[in-house]
């Protein structure tokens, strides 16, 4: 469970992304965060696993206050929650279970750090991980012969292979084209249900979100405006979410997705 109380983000120039956060999130709920760009979507999701420390207020995370850890305690905290990046953040120049493994390394004697010498556990659970998204036939191809999607099914492999409770997705589809998103939004979703793995994932694509997520959290200028089932979402909520720019921001992503 991750709970928000009152709490604050300010960055150090003076720039509040979050005001007054009052959210909790139950273990195997698949949550979308909606809103304009710069209203604080990002620094919601990062504040979860430390990325960003909070101001004010309290987070906490299965009732582990999350700004108390220190040290070997955030590594060890991070272990169990999985970061999916626009980006991919992926080695292009080496093979996929190469990128997979990566999870593994904080865990590793420094050794077996320096010569990349891995258990063959740690390559099983890799191949599995990569299975579990589909694409287990690109395990010893290099990354960079992969498209966009197989790309971010990499990073998502990457993750699964660490065994999380929490997977944060920043922005996961916003540079894949309209039939690659959905691909991967199936095995996020279906990795949400089977494996009752939190997923709260920052996106875009308002449509896609409501299709896909059980819950909208909607931000505007770090506040949350709107929290309730996707089912709920109305123009009229999507409009007080945007500011009353709704129109033209559906435009935008009409645009965004056929030039994609």
């Amino acid at each position: 469970m991750i709970q928000f109380m009152n709490v604050t983000k300010t960055y150090t120039n003076g720039t509040k992304a979050l005001s007054n956060i009052n959210l909790t999130i139950k273990q195997g709920e698949f949550v979308a965060v909606i809103g304009l760009s710069g209203a604080g979507k990002s620094t919601l999701i990062r504040c979860i696993n430390r990325i960003h420390d909070i101001s004010s207020g309290t987070l906490l995370v299965d009732e582990v206050d999350v700004a108390k850890l220190k040290g070997r305690h955030i590594r060890k905290f991070r272990r169990r929650i999985g970061m999916i990046f626009q980006s991919f953040n992926l080695v292009t120049r080496t093979t996929v279970i190469n990128n997979v493994l990566v999870s593994f390394v904080p865990g590793l004697p420094l050794w077996r750090k320096l010569t990349g010498i891995f258990h063959k556990e740690h390559k099983i659970k890799a191949l599995e991980a990569l299975d579990k998204v589909g694409i287990l036939d690109k395990a010893f191809v290099r990354v960079d012969q992969l498209s966009g999607g197989q790309q971010q099914r990499v990073a998502l492999a990457r993750t699964l292979a660490q065994n999380p409770d929490i997977i944060l997705a920043d922005e996961p589809i916003a540079s894949l084209d309209p039939v690659t998103a959905r691909i991967v939004m199936d095995d996020f979703q279906r990795i949400n249900k089977e494996m009752d793995i939190s997923v709260i994932m920052n996106i875009h694509h308002v449509e896609i979100a409501l299709e896909y997520a059980d819950r909208v959290i909607g931000i505007r200028k770090g506040e949350v405006v709107f929290d309730g089932e996707a089912s709920q979402v109305t123009q009229e909520i999507l409009q007080e979410i945007y500011g009353g720019k709704w129109e033209a921001e559906k435009a935008e992503m009409e645009e965004q997705a056929a030039y994609v």
